[in-house]
Order: structure tokens, then C-alpha cells, then sequence
């Protein structure tokens, strides 16, 4: 039957069971790569591009429901992909960091990291001898290279610290490689 609770108030139920849902099915698809794949660095590409197709539908359910909010820079889309997209994926708190500039995409910052403390995906999770190379948290930086590429951001994502390899924190370094103009499929009649 229909609820008279409001729609927003059943939101974090929903976010909570995809969420979990998300986290206990993603061991199960990760111990299926390795058995399906010849070498550990095989299983890492495959995560990446598994997050990076999850990260290119992601960022059209957050542009439809952002009422009009942009990432018109850098630094504003990681703000975003760090207080939304971790909230909305994960269910959980992360913070940017660690600005800087590189040589190869323009003015303004072109690197920072990604800090979160909690991972529910490593939940449960021990990496067995002679998976030390297994970068577990790959589908992460997928889904972030594939949502910032849906609006015109070019990156590389990495991690470097690892809770579930014993780092006193997670830390996900992203570094803007091009910054595409937004273009538009309708020409003008001007």
C-alpha cells in the first residue's frame, strides 16, 4: 500500500539496503574475477572498468537530481564525488585534501586526495598470501574516473593508502588530466 511518510524520509532506508547490497555481493564478484582471470593486474583492470561503468550512471542519477547544481571545476566535482558520491555509494563520510597543481591540465588545483576512514567494501575482508598486489578498492577509483569523465574530466585515480592493507586510513589520490569543453548536441540557429 501507498506511505503517508514523506519521500525523503525513506531515502536513507533505501540508500542503506543498496548499500549493503552493494558491499556483500561486491566480495563474491571479486573472488569470481580471480578465479576468472589469469593475474592479479587482470582482476585490478577489470575492477576499474566495472566502477568506471558504474560511475558513468551514478553521475546521471546525481546531474537529474541536483536541481540545477554543476561541477563547473576541479575542485567543486571532487567536493561532490566526496560528500555525495561516497555518502550515496558507500554510505559513508569522506573529505577532500592534499590540493595541488600539475603541469598538464591548466589553471587552478589539478590534484588532491580523497580520505575516508570507513570502507564497508573491505568489511569482512582479509586479502589471502600472495594477493598483496590486489588492489581490492579498484572498483572506487573506476567509478570516480567514470563518473568525472561523463562531465568532461579526464583522470587517473589511485590508492594509496589502504586500511585493509594495514594504512591508518584509505586514501584515494585523483589527478585531473584534461578538462574537456562541455558540448552541446543542438546546434544553434544563430
Amino acid at each position: 500500500g501507498a506511505s503517508n511518510a514523506p519521500r525523503g524520509s525513506q531515502l536513507p532506508a533505501q540508500e542503506k539496503v543498496s548499500n549493503e547490497l552493494f558491499t556483500l555481493t561486491y566480495g563474491a564478484m571479486v573472488r569470481q574475477l580471480l578465479h576468472d582471470f589469469e593475474t592479479v593486474e587482470e582482476v585490478n583492470a577489470e575492477l576499474d572498468a566495472m566502477g568506471a561503468r558504474i560511475g558513468s550512471r551514478l553521475v546521471d542519477d546525481f546531474l537529474a537530481n541536483a536541481q540545477g547544481v554543476r561541477c563547473a571545476d576541479f575542485k567543486s566535482a571532487a567536493d561532490s564525488v566526496a560528500r555525495v558520491g561516497f555518502r550515496s555509494l558507500l554510505g559513508v563520510t569522506a573529505r577532500v585534501g592534499a590540493w595541488s597543481e600539475t603541469s598538464d591540465a591548466g589553471s587552478g588545483p589539478s590534484a588532491c586526495s580523497i580520505y575516508f576512514e570507513e570502507n564497508p567494501i573491505t568489511d569482512f575482508v582479509e586479502l589471502p598470501r600472495g594477493l598483496e598486489e590486489l588492489s581490492y578498492c579498484n572498483v572506487l577509483c573506476g567509478v570516480i574516473r567514470g563518473a568525472l569523465e561523463q562531465i568532461g574530466m579526464h583522470v587517473t585515480v589511485v590508492v594509496v593508502k589502504d586500511m585493509l592493507k594495514g594504512a591508518d586510513g584509505n586514501e584515494l589520490r585523483l589527478t585531473l588530466k584534461e578538462h574537456a569543453a562541455e558540448t552541446y548536441p543542438f546546434k544553434d540557429d544563430d
